[in-house]
């Protein structure tokens, strides 16, 4: 620019720019780092806190009461298992003594004949059973003074008060027994139409 236009604009108003200061290197200052460096030494907790409070801690605990869930529930199973394994063998005990006492309740009492021809039937644990009986026996049977008691596979005919007796011991071992007191309105063929002789075979 002439020196004449600079003139005409300085008098016009216009002013000079004024020419950049050169930059100076910003000397170094430990201050801010120790002032940060004091800071994180005198708030320890601060720093800790996050790596505290971390999802993954929490899940840890999850995992641990999970666990003692689980063996809790081991040892609650093992101990109900135990008890029925008690219980069982303590029944079978029982069963193998009350039938002891039948056996010998039993000895010498069956009536049973082998030349016996006739066919008494009889429904036991859901099927249809036999056992051969003589004429005299069928008609005791039917009237309940005798009565039929299953021991060992076998049939046994005795008198209705041994067969109240094995009852009371064990109840699932007596095949039949006829209430001779039952009116007759409790049996389903109390119809004369279906009125069943003593002696009849069936």
């Amino acid at each position: 620019m002439s020196n004449s236009l600079r003139d005409q604009l300085l008098g016009l108003g216009f002013k000079t720019a004024p020419k950049p200061e050169p930059q100076r290197p910003a000397k170094p200052s430990s201050k801010p780092e120790h002032k940060q460096h004091q800071g994180q030494r005198a708030n320890p907790r601060q720093a800790q806190r996050p790596s505290q409070q971390t999802k993954p801690a929490s899940k840890s605990q999850e995992e641990i009461d999970l666990a003692k869930a689980y063996a809790l529930r081991s040892e609650t199973e093992k101990q109900e298992r135990i008890a029925a394994e008690k219980r069982k063998q303590e029944e079978a005990k029982l069963k193998r003594e009350l039938k002891q006492r039948v056996q010998e309740l039993l000895k010498d009492k069956a009536q049973n004949i082998e030349s016996a021809e006739h066919v008494r039937h009889f429904e036991y644990n859901g099927k249809i059973r036999r056992v051969y009986v003589t004429p005299e026996q069928l008609s005791d049977l039917n009237k309940g003074v005798l009565g039929l008691v299953q021991l060992d596979g076998r049939y046994l005919i005795v008198n209705a008060d041994i067969a109240d007796q094995v009852k009371l011991l064990l109840p699932s071992i007596v095949a039949l027994q006829i209430d001779p007191n039952a009116p007759a309105s409790d049996d389903p063929y109390s119809d004369p139409l279906y009125q069943v002789p003593d002696d009849l075979v069936w």
